[in-house]
């Protein structure tokens, strides 16, 4: 059974991606979760330690799909390969939240005085689980000769834009997912 913390993280998430950071107050988040309002206050304080806690908390799923996506692939390129397919799986998933980090993420326009670096550091292992799975490509051949970081920077700024088109705007293709993998993997294989 959830704790009382726990529905009010969740319900946080919830709200943060559908009506993002400005719109979503205690008083919404304490309906949803079926909580007093003044738990909120116990637990996370404030609002800009809430919104740090539920992109966390996104993040840190996020991360672990990512790591099991990569986990047991034959060679390098099938590891970015799965990584890019888990991303933009995660992206889409009606259970991950993942609104939370496109409309209110460090690198938005949104203005909060959260010290973002737990944030910026979860951001960087992701990066650097990326730049991981080209480094073993290259190392093992299947890669065209890439920088891993500037490589894993590239690919993820594809990802970000593809996801982006696709969730915020009316204009993103049925089919966008699927050209933006081919069009990494025509980009990166050797």
């Amino acid at each position: 059974m959830q704790s009382r913390k726990e529905a009010l993280l969740e319900a946080a998430k919830e709200l943060f991606a559908e009506y993002g950071y400005s719109e979503t107050t205690f008083k919404k988040i304490s309906e949803r979760a079926g909580v007093a309002l003044g738990l909120l206050t116990h637990h996370y304080g404030n609002k800009e330690k809430l919104f740090l806690a539920s992109g966390l908390d996104v993040l840190a799923n996020f991360q672990a799909c990512l790591e099991e996506a990569v986990a047991g692939a034959a060679n390098g390129f099938e590891a970015v390969m799965r990584f890019c397919k888990a991303y933009l799986d995660f992206s889409i998933s009606p259970r991950s939240s993942w609104l939370v980090l496109v409309r209110c993420s460090p690198y938005s326009d949104m203005k909060t005085h959260s010290d973002r670096k737990q944030m910026d550091e979860s951001f960087a292992v992701i990066h650097n689980l990326l730049a991981d799975q080209i480094r073993r490509g290259v190392a093992d051949g299947s890669l065209i000769a890439l920088e891993p970081d500037v490589g894993a920077q590239v690919i993820i700024s594809t990802l970000v834009g593809a996801n982006r088109t696709v969730a915020l705007t009316p204009y993103g293709d049925e089919n966008l997912f699927g050209e933006t993998l081919a069009f990494i993997s025509r980009g990166i294989k050797k």
